[in-house]
Protein backbone atom coordinates (compact mmCIF):
# COMPACT_ATOMS: atom_id res chain seq x y z
CA UNK A 1 0.00 0.00 0.00
CA UNK A 2 1.10 3.36 -0.90
CA UNK A 3 1.16 6.49 1.64
CA UNK A 4 0.76 9.93 -0.47
CA UNK A 5 1.39 12.58 1.48
CA UNK A 6 -0.37 15.20 -0.51
CA UNK A 7 -2.93 12.50 -0.99
CA UNK A 8 -3.67 11.97 2.37
CA UNK A 9 -4.01 15.89 3.80
CA UNK A 10 -6.08 16.81 0.77
CA UNK A 11 -8.39 13.64 1.83
CA UNK A 12 -8.14 15.00 5.21
CA UNK A 13 -9.58 18.39 3.82
CA UNK A 14 -12.02 16.94 1.57
CA UNK A 15 -14.01 15.09 4.64
CA UNK A 16 -15.37 18.21 4.91
CA UNK A 17 -16.93 18.53 1.71
CA UNK A 18 -20.03 17.92 2.97
CA UNK A 19 -20.00 20.45 5.71
CA UNK A 20 -22.37 23.68 5.79
CA UNK A 21 -20.37 26.06 3.91
CA UNK A 22 -19.50 23.48 1.07
CA UNK A 23 -23.53 22.32 0.68
CA UNK A 24 -24.17 25.87 0.52
CA UNK A 25 -22.22 26.51 -2.75
CA UNK A 26 -23.05 23.33 -4.02
CA UNK A 27 -26.92 23.97 -4.24
CA UNK A 28 -26.29 27.31 -5.40
CA UNK A 29 -24.12 26.02 -8.09
CA UNK A 30 -26.60 23.26 -8.53
CA UNK A 31 -29.14 25.45 -8.76
CA UNK A 32 -27.40 27.77 -11.56
CA UNK A 33 -26.28 24.71 -13.99
CA UNK A 34 -30.29 23.87 -13.97
CA UNK A 35 -31.29 27.32 -14.63
CA UNK A 36 -28.76 27.27 -17.57
CA UNK A 37 -30.05 24.30 -18.81
CA UNK A 38 -33.57 24.46 -18.69
CA UNK A 39 -32.55 27.75 -20.61
CA UNK A 40 -30.59 26.37 -23.46
CA UNK A 41 -34.08 23.72 -23.52
CA UNK A 42 -36.27 26.34 -23.92
CA UNK A 43 -34.12 27.77 -26.72
CA UNK A 44 -34.17 24.51 -28.22
CA UNK A 45 -37.42 23.42 -28.53
CA UNK A 46 -38.69 27.33 -29.49
CA UNK A 47 -40.42 28.23 -32.87
CA UNK A 48 -38.18 26.86 -35.62
CA UNK A 49 -35.67 24.17 -33.64
CA UNK A 50 -34.37 21.36 -35.08
CA UNK A 51 -35.67 19.13 -31.88
CA UNK A 52 -39.40 19.79 -33.15
CA UNK A 53 -38.36 19.42 -36.76
CA UNK A 54 -39.18 15.50 -38.22
CA UNK A 55 -36.51 13.88 -40.12
CA UNK A 56 -37.09 10.48 -42.26
CA UNK A 57 -33.83 8.70 -41.19
CA UNK A 58 -33.72 5.95 -38.58
CA UNK A 59 -33.08 7.26 -35.24
CA UNK A 60 -30.04 5.22 -34.59
CA UNK A 61 -29.02 6.65 -38.49
CA UNK A 62 -29.06 10.15 -37.07
CA UNK A 63 -25.34 12.02 -37.06
CA UNK A 64 -25.37 11.87 -33.26
CA UNK A 65 -21.56 12.11 -32.02
CA UNK A 66 -22.39 9.88 -28.86
CA UNK A 67 -20.45 6.51 -28.27
CA UNK A 68 -19.07 5.15 -25.01
CA UNK A 69 -15.32 6.31 -25.15
CA UNK A 70 -16.62 9.69 -25.80
CA UNK A 71 -19.04 9.50 -23.32
CA UNK A 72 -16.66 8.31 -20.12
CA UNK A 73 -14.54 11.18 -20.82
CA UNK A 74 -17.14 13.83 -21.40
CA UNK A 75 -18.22 12.33 -18.24
CA UNK A 76 -14.88 12.72 -16.24
CA UNK A 77 -14.04 16.49 -17.93
CA UNK A 78 -17.71 17.36 -16.08
CA UNK A 79 -17.61 16.02 -13.24
CA UNK A 80 -13.61 17.20 -12.72
CA UNK A 81 -15.09 20.91 -13.97
CA UNK A 82 -17.90 21.09 -11.28
CA UNK A 83 -15.47 19.67 -8.93
CA UNK A 84 -12.98 22.20 -9.49
CA UNK A 85 -16.23 24.97 -9.67
CA UNK A 86 -17.67 24.00 -6.43
CA UNK A 87 -14.43 23.25 -4.06
CA UNK A 88 -11.80 24.72 -6.34
CA UNK A 89 -9.56 23.26 -7.98
CA UNK A 90 -6.84 22.21 -5.29
CA UNK A 91 -9.87 20.15 -3.30
CA UNK A 92 -10.95 18.34 -6.58
CA UNK A 93 -7.36 17.47 -7.30
CA UNK A 94 -7.36 16.09 -4.14
CA UNK A 95 -10.69 13.94 -4.85
CA UNK A 96 -9.36 12.61 -7.96
CA UNK A 97 -5.70 12.06 -6.17
CA UNK A 98 -7.64 9.50 -4.00
CA UNK A 99 -8.84 7.70 -7.24
CA UNK A 100 -5.91 8.12 -9.05
CA UNK A 101 -3.96 6.52 -6.26
CA UNK A 102 -6.11 3.40 -6.19
CA UNK A 103 -6.00 2.59 -9.96
CA UNK A 104 -2.08 3.30 -9.65
CA UNK A 105 -2.35 0.47 -7.15
CA UNK A 106 -4.27 -2.03 -9.45
CA UNK A 107 -2.53 -1.35 -12.78
CA UNK A 108 0.79 -2.13 -11.02
CA UNK A 109 -0.58 -5.28 -9.45
CA UNK A 110 -1.69 -6.58 -12.99
CA UNK A 111 1.94 -5.64 -14.54
CA UNK A 112 3.36 -7.92 -11.85
CA UNK A 113 1.18 -10.65 -12.33
CA UNK A 114 1.89 -10.64 -16.30
CA UNK A 115 5.95 -10.19 -16.05
CA UNK A 116 5.34 -12.59 -12.97
CA UNK A 117 7.21 -10.67 -10.67
CA UNK A 118 7.56 -9.70 -7.29
CA UNK A 119 8.66 -6.08 -8.18
CA UNK A 120 9.91 -3.82 -11.52
CA UNK A 121 13.30 -2.28 -11.50
CA UNK A 122 13.89 1.10 -12.90
CA UNK A 123 14.14 -0.01 -16.29
CA UNK A 124 11.11 -2.26 -15.95
CA UNK A 125 9.24 0.81 -14.35
CA UNK A 126 9.82 3.38 -17.04
CA UNK A 127 8.90 1.33 -19.75
CA UNK A 128 5.36 -0.16 -17.93
CA UNK A 129 4.93 4.09 -17.72
CA UNK A 130 4.94 4.08 -21.19
CA UNK A 131 3.16 0.91 -22.06
CA UNK A 132 0.13 1.82 -20.06
CA UNK A 133 -0.33 5.18 -21.31
CA UNK A 134 -0.14 3.79 -25.12
CA UNK A 135 -2.57 0.91 -23.92
CA UNK A 136 -5.05 3.99 -23.14
CA UNK A 137 -4.78 5.91 -26.29
CA UNK A 138 -1.81 7.68 -25.04
CA UNK A 139 1.41 8.99 -26.21
CA UNK A 140 4.17 8.68 -23.61
CA UNK A 141 7.50 8.61 -24.21
CA UNK A 142 10.85 8.07 -22.09
CA UNK A 143 13.29 11.46 -23.11
CA UNK A 144 15.66 10.44 -20.19
CA UNK A 145 16.30 8.27 -17.43
CA UNK A 146 19.03 7.38 -14.40
CA UNK A 147 18.93 6.29 -10.95
CA UNK A 148 17.55 9.62 -9.70
CA UNK A 149 14.50 10.38 -12.36
CA UNK A 150 12.83 9.11 -14.93
CA UNK A 151 11.79 11.84 -17.43
CA UNK A 152 8.67 11.49 -19.87
CA UNK A 153 7.37 13.52 -22.69
CA UNK A 154 3.61 12.87 -24.07
CA UNK A 155 2.28 14.21 -27.50
CA UNK A 156 -1.63 12.69 -26.68
CA UNK A 157 -3.66 12.78 -23.36
CA UNK A 158 -6.09 9.66 -23.31
CA UNK A 159 -8.50 12.35 -22.75
CA UNK A 160 -8.02 13.65 -25.60
CA UNK A 161 -9.50 17.45 -26.32
CA UNK A 162 -11.53 17.05 -23.00
CA UNK A 163 -8.29 17.48 -20.86
CA UNK A 164 -8.30 20.75 -22.03
CA UNK A 165 -8.60 23.32 -18.85
CA UNK A 166 -9.18 20.56 -16.91
CA UNK A 167 -5.83 20.24 -14.37
CA UNK A 168 -7.29 18.00 -12.03
CA UNK A 169 -7.24 15.31 -14.12
CA UNK A 170 -3.65 15.37 -14.48
CA UNK A 171 -3.32 13.93 -11.05
CA UNK A 172 -4.78 10.71 -12.79
CA UNK A 173 -1.31 10.78 -14.39
CA UNK A 174 0.01 12.06 -10.78
CA UNK A 175 -0.61 9.35 -8.48
CA UNK A 176 -0.57 6.25 -11.38
CA UNK A 177 2.89 6.80 -12.17
CA UNK A 178 3.97 7.82 -8.64
CA UNK A 179 2.36 4.67 -7.17
CA UNK A 180 3.63 2.48 -9.56
CA UNK A 181 7.46 4.14 -8.86
CA UNK A 182 7.49 3.89 -5.66
CA UNK A 183 6.02 0.39 -4.78
CA UNK A 184 8.82 -0.96 -6.77
CA UNK A 185 11.44 1.51 -6.05
CA UNK A 186 10.67 2.64 -3.05
CA UNK A 187 9.92 6.43 -3.46
CA UNK A 188 8.91 8.96 -5.64
CA UNK A 189 8.24 12.15 -5.82
CA UNK A 190 5.69 13.38 -9.52
CA UNK A 191 6.37 16.98 -10.54
CA UNK A 192 4.00 17.75 -13.58
CA UNK A 193 6.24 20.39 -15.64
CA UNK A 194 4.08 20.57 -18.74
CA UNK A 195 0.79 19.31 -19.28
CA UNK A 196 -1.74 20.03 -22.11
CA UNK A 197 -4.11 20.58 -19.43
CA UNK A 198 -2.67 24.08 -18.69
CA UNK A 199 -2.53 24.50 -22.46
CA UNK A 200 0.80 23.27 -23.39
CA UNK A 201 1.21 22.18 -26.58
CA UNK A 202 2.62 18.79 -24.34
CA UNK A 203 3.23 16.79 -21.10
CA UNK A 204 7.08 17.07 -19.34
CA UNK A 205 6.94 14.84 -16.23
CA UNK A 206 9.41 14.37 -13.85
CA UNK A 207 9.23 11.19 -11.64
CA UNK A 208 11.91 11.64 -9.07
CA UNK A 209 12.80 8.65 -7.70
CA UNK A 210 15.37 9.21 -4.40
CA UNK A 211 14.74 12.59 -2.48
CA UNK A 212 17.97 14.53 -4.12
CA UNK A 213 18.45 18.41 -3.65
CA UNK A 214 16.82 18.91 -6.71
CA UNK A 215 13.80 16.86 -5.81
CA UNK A 216 13.44 18.75 -2.76
CA UNK A 217 13.58 22.01 -4.36
CA UNK A 218 10.50 21.68 -6.73
CA UNK A 219 6.62 21.40 -6.11
CA UNK A 220 5.55 17.93 -6.77
CA UNK A 221 3.35 15.17 -4.80
CA UNK A 222 5.47 12.55 -2.69
CA UNK A 223 4.87 8.56 -2.70
CA UNK A 224 6.34 6.08 -0.48
CA UNK A 225 6.36 2.36 -0.66
CA UNK A 226 3.94 1.32 2.02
Amino acid sequence: MITCTATRLSFMRNRDFLSNSSCVRARLWYKEAARKVRSRFESLTSHGSPLMQNSDQPLEELPVALERDGFLRTLLRELSGSLEQVVGLEEASGFISIVGQRMGEQINDQYLTALEVDRLNREQVADVLVDLKQRIQGDFYIIEQDDEKIVLGNRACPFAEKVRDRPSLCMMTSNVFGVIAAENLGYSKVVIEEAIARGDAGCRVVVHLKPTEQAKAVDGREYYQG
